[in-house]
């Protein structure tokens, strides 16, 4: 049986180490690299952590034949950006504008680790503060405890 298992895996791997992506085959290597250039700028709208370049999404795939087709209908690339968002809105830029709109996306974790460091400040001061407010009975209390253990450690 783990003859047969192991057979079956070694096939597996053999087959799998010979797969190979196509190559690309385009007519005009200037198009597909401005394709590509913009691909690199524009977010996978299923992926969301991609861009179109990186993504395998079918809905990627579809959006960068869109841009390949833009661009060869005589578009600039900032007029394909600018249909993008304009179809998608911001969120279809791999790096949003820095605007109104998307400052939390911005400044939000910024304020957010600025806003715990301070709370945290804080608390350590307030727990300062309480441990430097004791009684004189609590001090004398203390200050006896410590004796004792002292006293002990002598005696042992």
């Amino acid at each position: 049986m783990r003859k047969i298992f192991f057979s079956l895996m070694l096939a597996i791997a053999a087959f799998a180490a010979q797969a190979k992506e196509a190559p690309l085959t385009v007519a005009d290597p200037v198009l597909e690299k401005r394709v590509m250039a913009l691909s690199e700028e524009l977010r996978c709208l299923v992926c969301q952590n991609q861009t179109l370049a990186d993504s395998h999404a079918e809905l990627a795939i579809d959006l960068k034949n869109q841009v390949r087709e833009k661009l060869a209908s005589g578009m600039s690339d900032k007029e394909v950006v600018d249909y993008m968002v304009e179809r998608y809105g911001d969120f279809v830029l791999y790096r949003p504008p820095v605007k109104a709109a998307t400052w939390p996306l911005w400044f939000g974790p910024f304020l957010l680790l600025v806003t715990a460091i301070f709370l945290l400040l804080r608390k350590l001061a307030k727990r300062r503060a309480d441990a430097s407010t004791l009684s004189e009975s609590e001090l004398q209390r203390a200050a006896a405890l410590l004796d004792g253990a002292t006293v002990n450690k002598e005696k042992k």
